[in-house]
């Protein structure tokens, strides 16, 4: 009896220490955040946020300042339902929970014209759905996690971009986004609603892009991308705008993550800060072959130099003030040298410096359940500096510049925007934006002919861009919406404006089927040197030639059609003109230069407003929002982009590359025993772009003149073969009880494909040498979160 007694303790003692490691295998986390009204921005108290499928139920509902908090929340993926009386239901799916970090989240809701008690209107989250409520056309939202996800990304949300239909990246390396056939330098880079100079290291004068974004994925959270016909409130864009959004740091507890890669070695941490859940989030980043490179393990010339830091303070003062704090810096260097592959001669030697910073003060006020009255003052400031020195003949290693150039703006900005909704159908919003702009540019090159360095640039000064806005939005039934409105672009450097109308409808013809129309004009600054660039008379006078220059303008229209095939899939396509005018070309009635073909910097010349051009095209897209642990994404743009200079010849431009095709998809694979909580990706990208254009060099006339020569009566007409960019990554994602660790390696053409993209003479060897697509470039990572 008492070895029975004995044996049946030691079985109960085994089944109940078996049950407590089973219950402690299962990690949890919590998901939290705010809901709001989509249209006056208020908090929804009482509505009611649920993990779909969990058992028991999982769930929270809001509190007085709209926050809630679901605890207990398996890792993983999962699906989340909001539901409030009166209000359409939202399902959210795929979230991604890890062990690491809380889930935090931002919900907004949009009240239907059926607001009797107890019922409620279901309307289950579109992916592709923005997050600013008036885009009704050529829209679309992303998350951070999509950035990380997506090969080829790099953690870069301009690269993200390039898999959507119409947008083209830069086959050298760079970021810089060709939308609809447009230049790079007509995107609009927004940070929480402010606009921000280009967040781009190594960015030149004019660029929108660069090598490396400054903005850590870290910090974003969802955010929006614009690729045509924008709404009111955007101006100062032509092509695109980004309208990148901050994430706000935990306000219960603390949360740290390291990440090591290739790019870059990153520090983020969060907090809570002060009362009333304030709190705090920042990540600072360094080149992390700068840090090898100092370490000694690395030598080679060329080491870029960068570090990077943004950061985000939330300050909720009570349940109608509202303050943040956000900053953006990045610091960029780089120099070079090359030498002759046979006589080890000295061919040439630069250095170039790159530094950016953005700061804001943002004050949102409720004044009503209904009414908002958002405020901001920002600061922004750019430093760009660059040499070239080439050997003297005779000793080579003494070295003549040929090139220096200094560019200092300073960017203040302060705004304000009036929102008001009336009821269910009708919501206006008024805003304006002063932006003065302090500047400091010199530029000298040498004068080949006349053995001197010439001045093309040297003012020290100040103007000011001015914009207001209106729009209201109308549904005028359940299922159509319009939005209208208006934009005022003005530039006191020569007191130039536009007044800007843009329309957009939204018809839901059925449950899975909707039409959209969106057109409007739009405008936009040229860099300030361009307008004060000096140009030297035969008599050694110096003009301020293109001081007078009016804005860039464009006409876009848009007709989209979007059919959802399934629960997690759907079908789009959108059709689109564009007409470009007021456009700078060179005042010569023989030229065929268009400022439209300058992607950054700017060739001296005397400039006039008479240039046109047009875009137009279609684009298709199939996309499966990731289910069951896998996604996919295909894309198809097929356009045209011309442009007429002062000859009256329609031309090509330089981005007409005829089409674009991308396929992208990826898969998750559990690994292991489920408690291992480990997980296998596979994600791939195959992008097929049409060829880039380039003028020919004309090689005897660039050997007599000492310095490249193109052939500008033939601009653009030469092509390269088509551009295969296969993109591959994989790595491991591990949950443990308080951190989670990531791996991964992430290639960009995986095959090392080597089309030309461009032509450059080299003086010392004087011959043309070829550029290439960028080629096999392997990044690897690890992150670890806790």
């Amino acid at each position: 009896m008492k070895t029975h007694y004995h044996t049946q303790l030691f079985l109960c003692a085994v089944f109940l220490l078996v049950s407590m490691v089973g219950r402690t295998q299962e990690i949890t986390q919590n998901i939290k955040g705010l809901i709001l009204d989509q249209d006056s921005k208020s908090p929804l108290i009482g509505a009611t946020a649920v993990v779909v499928g969990s058992d028991p139920i999982l769930g929270s509902i809001t509190n007085v300042d709209g926050s809630f908090k679901i605890a207990g929340v398996p890792i993983g993926r999962v699906m989340l339902k909001v539901t409030y009386i009166g209000y359409k239901e939202k399902v959210i799916p795929n979230l991604l929970i890890n062990s690491s970090q809380e889930f935090m989240m931002d919900i907004a809701m949009e009240e239907s014209f059926v607001t009797l008690a107890e019922v409620a209107i279901i309307a289950k989250k579109d992916k592709s759905e923005v997050l600013n409520e008036m885009a009704m056309v050529s829209a679309r939202s992303f998350s951070v996690e999509e950035t990380k996800r997506f090969a080829g990304s790099l953690n870069d949300p301009a690269r993200l971009a390039s898999a959507f239909a119409g947008v083209v990246n830069s086959a050298e390396g760079n970021n810089d986004i060709i939308v609809r056939g447009n230049s790079s330098k007509g995107v609009l880079w927004r940070l929480e609603g402010i606009e921000i100079p280009n967040p781009n290291h190594f960015a030149n004068e004019g660029a929108t892009g660069g090598p490396i974004n400054a903005l850590s994925s870290n910090m974003l959270s969802d955010s929006d991308f614009m690729s045509g016909a924008f709404s009111p409130e955007y101006g100062n864009a032509l092509s695109g705008v980004f309208d990148m959004r901050l994430k706000r740091g935990n306000y219960d507890r603390r949360e740290y993550s390291v990440g090591l890669s290739t790019l870059g070695t990153d520090l983020a941490m969060e907090g809570p800060l002060g009362a009333n859940n304030g709190s705090y989030i920042a990540n600072y980043r360094y080149s992390t072959l700068d840090l090898l490179d100092k370490a000694g393990v690395v030598d080679f010339g060329g080491v870029p130099r960068y570090q990077d830091l943004t950061y985000n303070i939330y300050l909720p003062l009570n349940q109608r003030h509202f303050l943040s704090f956000f900053g953006l810096g990045g610091v960029s260097s780089i120099s070079g040298s090359d030498q002759d592959e046979d006589t080890e001669e000295n061919i040439y030697r630069d250095e170039f410096g790159s530094n950016m910073g953005t700061t804001g003060l943002i004050h949102n006020y409720l004044i009503t359940e209904d009414t908002y009255l958002k405020s901001f003052v920002s600061v922004s400031e750019t430093l760009l500096e660059g040499t070239s020195d080439l050997p003297t003949a005779g000793d080579n290693e003494r070295f003549y510049n040929i090139f220096n150039a200094k560019y200092s703006k300073t960017f203040i900005r302060t705004g304000s925007t009036y929102g008001h909704k009336f009821n269910s159908r009708n919501k206006v919003e008024v805003g304006f934006v002063y932006n003065r702009i302090n500047f400091q540019m010199s530029q000298n090159v040498w004068n080949f002919d006349e053995e001197r360095m010439q001045n093309q640039l040297n003012d020290n000064g100040a103007t000011a861009r001015i914009q207001a806005f209106t729009s209201w939005k109308f549904r005028i039934t359940e299922d159509l919406t319009m939005v209208s409105g208006a934009h005022l672009n003005g530039l006191t450097l020569n007191n130039s404006y536009s007044v800007e109308p843009r329309l957009a409808v939204q018809w839901d013809v059925s449950e899975r089927k909707t039409l959209s129309f969106g057109g409007g004009l739009h405008s936009k600054m040229e860099s300030p040197s361009v307008y004060l660039w000096r140009l030297e008379e035969t008599n050694g006078t110096q003009i301020q030639p293109n001081r007078d220059l009016q804005l860039s303008k464009s006409a876009h229209l848009v007709l989209g059609f979007d059919q959802k095939l399934g629960a997690n899939t759907h079908f789009k396509s959108e059709i689109y003109y564009q007409h470009l005018y007021d456009s700078p070309i060179e005042n010569d009635p023989n030229s065929t230069y268009s400022l439209v073909n300058e992607s950054e910097g700017y060739n001296p010349r005397e400039l006039v407003n008479d240039g046109t051009g047009r875009n137009y095209g279609i684009e298709l897209t199939l996309e499966q929002y990731l289910h069951k642990r896998f996604y996919y994404l295909a894309s198809a743009s097929i356009f045209n982009s011309l442009y007429t200079p002062k000859d009256g010849v329609e031309r090509k431009t330089a981005y007409a590359g005829d089409y674009v095709f991308n396929i992208l998809g990826g898969k998750e694979f559990p690994m292991g025993r489920q408690e291992k909580n480990r997980i296998f990706f596979v994600n791939t990208k195959v992008t097929l772009i049409g060829g880039k254009r380039y003028t020919p060099i004309d090689l005897p006339a660039s050997i007599q003149a000492g310095d490249v020569v193109r052939t500008e009566d033939q601009p653009f007409s030469a092509k390269s073969n088509n551009i295969l960019i296969p993109n591959l990554s994989i790595g491991t994602r591990r949950n443990k009880p308080t951190s989670t660790h990531e791996f991964k390696i992430d290639i960009q053409n995986v095959s090392n494909n080597a089309a030309v993209v461009q032509q450059y003479y080299v003086q010392q060897t004087e011959a043309i040498e070829e550029s290439t697509q960028l080629g096999l470039l392997p990044t690897i990572s690890y992150t670890i979160s806790f």
